[in-house]
């Protein structure tokens, strides 16, 4: 019976030392997944990092070659349209000749031909959007849509402008100009309504058109899927610049497209 105390000590000490490997076990099991998930956040996050940057590249080569097209239609199809209009205002012609009113047609074709070329190397070039600003931009865009008749046009602006970056200012452009296309393609719209404006340091971008509508999947269908090529160009712009859209519409009730950038630290 004297050695009753001895055996308990040794059980007591195995059922100690027991606990103590059972408890190591699991927190190397707990460090382990700790660490896995680490792992795995880091290559999420490397995925993104990579994603985003090669989006970034992308669409840089895209204004790149929107600069290169513009600059292209601006020397070589402008001055075209310039030396054909020269040539038909020096063609002497009384006004009771045959070919004087063929002459003169062709004549307010081929300057509305300029105008129109020339709002559209305006709108693609990068460099007059960073010169006038966000709020010009979208208003030169707007008049001469106004203008065409297309639609009934209404453009709010509160202003004064915030010093976007570069980078930031065209992405908005573009955006507005990627929904402006999509309403015209595809809304059968007759009105629009565009808001500008600068608060609690957010600058949002409300564009507005009574049209068709039609049923949204989800941000997430538009950031991944193969389909709503235009709205998920608006999502990846949107992500690059760290602004946030949301979209409302439905089948006969228009479409709302809002467009939120917080004013933080400029690149």
């Amino acid at each position: 019976m004297h050695k009753s105390p001895e055996i308990y000590f040794i059980v007591i000490l195995g059922i100690i030392l027991g606990l103590v490997l059972v408890g190591f076990i699991v927190a190397i099991l707990f460090l382990y997944q700790r660490r896995q998930q680490k792992q795995e956040q880091e290559i999420t996050r490397m995925k993104d990092a990579y994603e985003k940057e090669a989006l970034r590249s992308q669409l840089e080569i895209q204004e790149n070659t929107l600069k290169t097209i513009a600059q292209e239609l601006h020397d070589n199809i402008g001055q075209m349209l310039s030396v054909v209009k020269l040539s038909l205002s020096v063609v002497p012609l009384d006004n009771d000749d045959k070919a004087y009113e063929p002459i003169r047609s062709s004549q307010e074709i081929l300057n509305k031909a300029i105008f129109d070329l020339s709002n559209l190397t305006k709108s693609l070039h990068t460099e007059r959007i960073v010169d006038i600003g966000l709020a010009e931009s979208i208003r030169y865009e707007l008049i001469a849509i106004k203008k065409a008749g297309i639609l009934d046009v209404q453009y709010n602006d509160d202003g004064p402008e915030w010093p976007f970056g570069e980078q930031k200012a065209v992405f908005l452009f573009r955006m507005f100009q990627e929904a402006l296309n999509n309403i015209l393609k595809h809304a059968k719209a007759t009105e629009l309504i565009v808001n500008l404006s600068y608060a609690n340091n957010v600058c949002r971008l409300e564009i507005k058109d009574n049209g068709r509508g039609f049923n949204i999947p989800g941000q997430h269908h538009f950031a991944s899927s193969g389909s709503g090529v235009g709205l998920r160009s608006l999502y990846n712009r949107a992500s690059i610049i760290g602004a946030e859209i949301s979209i409302c519409s439905a089948p006969g009730s228009g479409t709302t497209i809002l467009i939120q950038l917080p004013f933080g630290d400029e690149e």
